[in-house]
């Protein structure tokens, strides 16, 4: 999977935060120049000094600066460059964003607008999934509230409401009796009008206890696809997905299950000519069976487990294909070694109902050793703004087996120290110690079953808490202590170790 001469000489990134920065990442391995767009919030932002030239676009709302076509458009006439990758939200999936581009002789680094289209309204990809023999949820688009009822009865109760131009949990409503389906609709209808401009709603049978397993696949323009496993996706809060990992440990996700899977989102893909890296979305249940949920037409914020795994960078693929190039592999040729797992650290507190926790990051302190990955968008001094998605970063781990990946993730996030603002680290650490996850038996369901156990401080009175703080700082101290001049550490004797660090000091006296 090797490159061939660079393919293109300057990319302009049109996204900002953590995956800004991977992707020039991959840029500067490539030999290409990359430029970054700014608005006045992320001046200072990482991805911006990050970047070979960077180009400011406006005011902090995103509806002023990263969403203005023009704006993005004029940055690459000023600075020369000839593509542009989309990242993940802002214009990732604008069918209308990768049409002007087309149109002004720049590559969009992603699917085709006509395939962005067919899968971007969730009706109109369930016919197209359905025309290609790919199993769907049983479902109804719902033009009326006096239609509810009837088409609940022919699907049979509990059933989903969802927004058909929506996406992030945003428009949906389960609904597990009659009465309450038209306030259900109305709600899931006007969240849908607000968040995407189409109040569009359908009505699916809800599959009870399901997972939620995703297939990443590549497609060049040559008729070349392949998939490359799965993501188990299922540990999600208000259908957000917070905590992913690959492989599933879904006893009924085996290997054979997932060869069928892979197949089937290939066919989706090419039922649509589908070009570059994209996700097909399945729910599974409880017995095994599945069923298309959606697919989306760009990179996912999980893909680095799915790197861990495979090895293969799917922003390299990106660029390749999007200039032109044959994939130059099939099938088996993609393999996988190992297990990876995904937390997804953001400035909320998880502690206050996961409140929001913008601000500067007085003290940071990212987790490294053997198989640990932190894509980031910050540094320490940075600020964290109230303006948009407030992900700090994706600790990622690979071990070679779960049990493994799962100690050395409570290993990482235990290193994990942030100050000047709260995370989602500690609840993070909860899961990772749940016995249901330790065991791999969880569906989406698994937070809203376990809140009081995942969501809930652990209860330490102030006279416990203020001794535990007065031992770990003695501690800590010793451990001063124990170190010599030349900063290497003397033996401690009976003691048998280091202690605590002070650097977990601080995370313990932080949450």
């Amino acid at each position: 999977m090797a490159d061939s001469a660079v393919p293109f000489e300057k990319v302009l990134v049109a996204n900002r935060g953590e995956i800004a920065v991977r992707v020039m990442r991959t840029l500067r391995e490539m030999g290409i120049r990359s430029v970054a767009v700014y608005s006045d919030a992320d001046r200072d932002a990482l991805h911006v000094r990050m970047a070979d030239e960077a180009v400011a676009i406006g005011p902090a709302p995103s509806r002023e600066s990263y969403l203005v076509h023009e704006k993005i458009l004029a940055a690459c006439k000023k600075t020369g460059a000839t593509a542009i990758h989309p990242g993940y939200g802002f214009l990732s999936e604008n069918a209308a964003f990768a049409r002007a581009c087309k149109e002004a002789g720049i590559t969009f680094i992603g699917p085709d607008p006509s395939a962005m289209e067919a899968m971007g309204s969730k009706t109109a990809a369930r016919e197209k999934m359905m025309a290609a023999d790919v199993p769907v949820v049983p479902g109804a688009l719902i033009d009326d509230p006096s239609e509810l009822k009837a088409a609940a009865e022919k699907l049979g109760l509990p059933v989903m409401l969802k927004a058909s131009a929506g996406g992030g949990g945003k428009g949906m409503r389960l609904v597990h009796e009659a009465a309450d389906l038209e306030e259900a609709f109305e709600r899931a209808r006007s969240e849908a009008a607000n968040a995407f401009g189409d109040d569009t709603v359908y009505m699916e049978k809800a599959i009870i206890n399901p997972r939620h397993i995703e297939i990443q696949v590549l497609a060049d323009g040559h008729g070349n696809c392949v998939h490359l496993f799965e993501r188990d996706c299922s540990i999600q809060r208000r259908h957000q997905k917070v905590i992913e990992e690959s492989p599933s440990p879904f006893a009924k996700a085996d290997d054979a299950k997932i060869a069928e899977m892979g197949a089937v989102a290939v066919a989706a893909a090419k039922a649509v000519d589908y070009e570059g890296a994209g996700t097909v979305e399945f729910l599974m249940g409880t017995d095994g069976s599945f069923y298309f949920l959606e697919m989306n037409t760009r990179l996912q914020v999980e893909h680095p487990i799915t790197e861990l795994v495979t090895g293969m960078d799917l922003v390299r693929e990106q660029v390749r294909i999007a200039a032109g190039e044959e994939l130059g592999y099939d099938q088996s040729a993609v393999t996988r070694r190992g297990h990876a797992i995904e937390c997804r650290v953001y400035a909320e507190d998880p502690d206050r109902n996961f409140m929001p926790s913008p601000g500067p990051i007085d003290v940071l302190r990212v987790p490294t050793g053997p198989g640990v990955r932190d894509d980031s968008g910050t540094y320490e001094g940075s600020e964290v703004p109230s303006h948009y998605d407030p992900m700090v970063s994706k600790l990622c781990v690979w071990a070679p087996t779960r049990d493994l990946a799962v100690q050395r993730m409570r290993r990482a996030l235990e290193e994990y120290v942030v100050t000047g603002i709260k995370t989602s680290v500690p609840f993070h650490l909860r899961v990772m110690s749940h016995p249901e996850f330790v065991a791999g038996e969880y569906d989406t369901g698994y937070i809203a079953k376990n809140e009081e156990a995942l969501l809930t401080p652990p209860s330490l009175g102030s006279d416990a808490k203020a001794l535990a703080i007065a031992a770990a700082v003695a501690q800590a101290f010793r451990d001063q202590d124990a170190i010599g001049g030349t900063g290497t550490a003397k033996s401690n004797g009976s003691n048998g170790g280091p202690g605590i660090s002070p650097w977990r000091l601080g995370a313990l006296t932080r949450h």
